[in-house]
């Protein structure tokens, strides 16, 4: 196809994705122009490609579209839909059953006969990538039965932030809430670490949480990972009266659980208890990030997740949602006391304390 005024230098290629002919996807060179890539089953598009393609994206006004099922859990396009590039893509996962075409008898029998959980329904119906391998710490089944479980919450829960914060960079600054089994009716707080190099940036808008709470509701305790900017931001905080509300929790600090190498493979190891009777948002970069990590034993037989920088090589993003959320069970955190409410008097009998029958 061309454009018959230009036909030199405005047309549409079509073009095999054979590796031996990558250089056909060299862009154009000059100043002047743009190009446009659109890649199908893109999943199956090799690395090269992707990479010779990207090369054409220097000039002009490019643009690049990828579509396909996610048939892999590696690759360009796992990259730039669920993994480290995602952030510089702008990502739609689309659920067949919502579209108007689709034959929603013949996805109603995959459903019944394979089952919502199975790779074949992930990838050809729900657009997700297919389930973690048995080496990843948090199997899928869990995630997903959390992400359908209607809970009730007491109230006298206390809601409970974690916030996983960016040193600049791709990664991002992730705010999210849990009051008990709930960690679904608020939605989580996203900021590009890009956005947040000042220190400053992130101090006023966990001061004003704190101070207003969200959805009319008070934040009671805020955990905060102590990397990068973190000190300065809960220093800055605790300055501002917020001392008895915020900690500051060292992911590589030791477990308070002898099972558990580290303070992160601690909370990791909470929020997986958790998550069989919990309830989150059916969030697909929630649900990417809790799958993501694997994890391993250490010469004394102690879980050990595996790290970010880890995971990067894998091509996996920085699990920043899921991290957040593992930050709400830091610590053990007593349901409030409402101003006002009575507290009968207790005895002591001997090795523990009673209610007094009046």
């Amino acid at each position: 196809m061309y454009h018959k005024q230009f036909r030199e230098s405005w047309f549409a290629s079509a073009q095999s994705c054979r590796e031996e002919n990558s250089e056909a996807f060299a862009g154009q060179q000059a100043a002047d122009s743009s190009s446009v890539y659109i890649f199908d089953e893109a999943s199956a598009v090799p690395d090269k490609i992707h990479e010779v393609a990207e090369g054409g994206l220097a000039t002009g006004e490019p643009f690049f579209f990828m579509f396909g099922n996610p048939t892999r859990s590696s690759g360009a396009f796992h990259r730039a839909t669920f993994g480290v590039a995602r952030n510089r893509w702008t990502v739609r996962s689309i659920d067949s059953r919502t579209c108007s075409f689709s034959n929603k008898a013949l996805i109603e029998e995959w459903r019944q006969d394979r089952g919502e959980d199975s790779d074949f329904f992930r990838v050809r119906v729900l657009g997700l990538p297919p389930q973690a391998g048995d080496a990843n710490f948090i199997d899928m089944v869990r995630i997903r039965e959390a992400q359908k479980r209607e809970v009730a919450v007491l109230d006298d829960q206390p809601l409970i932030a974690g916030v996983d914060l960016a040193w600049g960079g791709e990664d991002w600054n992730v705010v999210r809430f849990r009051r008990g089994k709930d960690a679904r009716s608020i939605p989580p707080i996203r900021i590009p670490g890009a956005q947040t190099r000042d220190a400053a940036v992130m101090v006023v808008k966990l001061a004003d949480l704190l101070r207003n709470g969200v959805n009319e509701q008070k934040v009671h305790t805020m955990f905060i990972d102590s990397a990068g900017i973190s000190g300065a931001v809960a220093s800055r905080l605790w300055d501002l009266g917020f001392s008895s509300r915020v900690a500051e929790i060292n992911f590589g600090a030791d477990s308070p659980d002898e099972k558990y190498k580290n303070q992160r493979a601690y909370m990791w190891g909470e929020l997986k208890d958790w998550l069989l009777t919990g309830a989150i948002d059916d969030n697909p970069r929630l649900e990417s990030d809790l799958a993501a990590p694997g994890y391993s034993l250490d010469n004394r037989v102690r879980i050990q997740l595996e790290s970010k920088d880890e995971m990067k090589k894998r091509g996996l993003d920085s699990p920043d949602d899921a991290d957040a959320l593992a930050l709400t069970f830091a610590r053990h955190v007593a349901p409030e006391n409402p101003a006002g409410r009575y507290k009968p008097p207790y005895i002591y009998l001997g090795n523990k304390f009673d209610w007094m029958a009046l």
